[in-house]
């Protein structure tokens, strides 16, 4: 029988959620499968993946062979390292200390990489959001000055109005008063 790990796709159309599954290389996508190692989410940013690393570990020292995309979240979360280095302890080339300590310091930096890249994503989401305030503030400016011409120009039409009106009353109670003498 070959086995595989692979992705057994979920959630919903156009939001894909996956499982990571080792399954019976001629079951369907979907289907029947052996053992669920974990889930796969790529809609968040940086993508989610939850992972049994042992069991994955074991079921690749027995010969399952992973689909491409399993393999590079795989190799995302340290598995195929794990392998790579326990193959050398078995054939002598190296300690279980030192294969252990070469591990943990490549997750170490993994883990300074994945942290580096999300404060950079929360810095670039706060710089666009200044920028967008920023551009809006101008934009509300421009429009309240816009709006105080208006109300400059409504006054200053009303005053004329009113300086002709008292010049055509003045006018008219001149003329009465000329009429009436």
């Amino acid at each position: 029988m070959a086995v595989k790990i692979r992705l057994a796709r979920h959630g919903k159309k156009g939001y894909p959620f996956y499982h990571i599954v080792v399954a019976n290389s001629r079951s369907p996508r979907d289907g029947r499968f052996i053992e669920k190692l974990g889930t796969y989410n790529p809609n968040t940013n940086p993508a989610t993946i939850d992972l049994k690393s042992d069991r994955a570990l074991y079921w690749l020292s027995v010969g399952a062979l992973p689909t491409d995309t399993c393999r590079l979240i795989l190799s995302d979360k340290g598995v195929l390292l794990k392998k790579h280095l326990l193959e050398g302890v078995k054939k002598g080339a190296l300690t279980e200390e030192v294969a252990e300590t070469k591990f943990n310091a490549w997750i170490a930096e993994k883990e300074a990489k994945v942290q580096a890249g999300k404060i950079r994503l929360e810095q670039d989401a706060s710089k666009e959001q200044k920028a967008r305030i920023e551009a809006e503030s101008k934009v509300r400016e421009a429009k309240e000055a816009e709006i105080a011409k208006k109300q400059l120009a409504e006054i200053a039409a009303a005053a004329n109005e009113t300086e002709s009106s008292e010049t055509e009353v003045a006018e008219n109670t001149d003329s009465q008063d000329t009429a009436e003498s």
